[in-house]
């Protein structure tokens, strides 16, 4: 028994060492991510308590930059508080503009950019495993 516990104990950190690792591998030039607030209170949705985490996060996005082709860990959604955001999915280009929102589900890969000659800042909401560590991109699983 301690031997399986052992081996599922060791299957579970690999895979989460192969996550955490694979976060640094998404190609990035001027992004600036702040966590702004993490909850795992649910109130009345109690079966999501101690499983998953409400995460706010404030990203800047510099003219010129970029988040190469990534998933997310969860789904969100997004709202621009300033600047233009490009967003690249399923081959389909879409410029959202401040006071706009979009939703990622999270399983799909998609890449974005600043297009523009200011910073773009865009205010994230996802709900992540109550235990994951740092941001939410992740590369796409078919690569």
């Amino acid at each position: 028994m301690k031997r399986l516990t052992l081996f599922v104990a060791l299957v579970a950190l690999f895979h989460v060492v192969g996550y955490s690792s694979a976060q640094q591998s998404v190609e990035r030039k001027g992004v600036v991510p702040a966590v702004k607030l993490a909850e795992t209170n649910f109130g009345f949705l109690s079966d999501l308590n101690g499983k998953y985490k409400l995460v706010a996060t404030q990203t800047t996005l510099e003219p010129g930059g970029y988040v190469g082709e990534h998933q997310h860990v969860g789904p969100g959604i997004r709202f621009v508080a300033a600047g233009e955001w490009t967003f690249v999915q399923g081959g389909m280009t879409t410029t959202y503009k401040t006071g706009e929102y979009f939703y990622e589900a999270g399983n799909t890969t998609n890449s974005a950019s600043n297009k523009g000659s200011s910073p773009a800042v865009l205010i994230t909401f996802e709900i992540l495993p109550v235990d994951w560590k740092g941001g939410s991109a992740v590369p796409p699983k078919s690569k």
